[in-house]
């Protein structure tokens, strides 16, 4: 399978790149800067250097012909609050111009339903949470608007809190919603969640929640 990555250079897209060439995918990794890719150079990984992700027609080169295409794209910081909406509205664009649809992203559990019968820590934990990092999920509501207006076919995967650990491959999903309990995923497991679901036709045009 032909799969582009956007984000590689972040946790959980250095994840999917890892992942998916350990897969046997051919990967295209998209990146500001080539030195930040930690994955060691293989036969079928591809580099592709963009400064700006907000450019679509020079996205479109590494959309055209691939089976599908995943963001690990967010903010860092404060200051890069917008990334994920205004990058994915470019990536969109591109995507629908060469008729690639496949389109998975990383999104966030707030976005999600509360699930019946919420821990009272969630329940407490959650909306506190969402307050203290409104303009990050602001953010992503936007994004995660774009792209059903889209004519891709999309998957929002939305995580709760993220945790570097290594790679377990079990963790539970929810179509549509989010998972009673779930607090903590580690990066790679999201990764490996998203590649999973790439040719999985229940998760299309849907929010999935993942976690432990």
């Amino acid at each position: 399978m032909k799969i582009t990555v956007f984000g590689a250079t972040g946790g959980i897209g250095g994840q999917i790149v890892r992942q998916g060439l350990d897969a046997g995918h051919h990967v295209t990794a998209v990146v500001r800067d080539p030195s930040r890719l930690t994955v060691p150079g293989r036969e079928r990984l591809e580099v592709v250097t963009a400064a700006r992700l907000d450019d679509m027609e020079a996205l479109r080169p590494a959309v055209a012909g691939r089976d599908a295409v995943l963001s690990g794209l967010g903010p860092r910081s404060r200051k890069q609050v917008g990334v994920a909406s205004s990058s994915t509205r470019s990536i969109l664009r591109a995507m629908e111009a060469e008729g690639t649809r496949r389109l998975l992203v990383v999104s966030a559990a707030p976005l999600g339903p509360v699930p019946e019968n919420e821990t009272l820590r969630l329940r407490i934990a959650t909306p506190l949470i969402s307050r203290v990092l409104r303009s990050h999920y602001d953010d992503l509501r936007v994004m995660e608007s774009a792209m059903r207006e889209s004519s891709t076919d999309w998957t929002a995967v939305r995580p709760p809190q993220l945790v570097d650990a290594a790679l377990t491959g079990r963790y539970r999903t929810a179509i549509g919603g989010n998972l009673r309990g779930g607090a903590k995923i580690a990066r790679a497991d999201v990764a490996h969640a998203m590649l999973a679901m790439i040719t999985d036709p229940e998760t299309v045009r849907r929010g999935v929640g993942v976690a432990y």
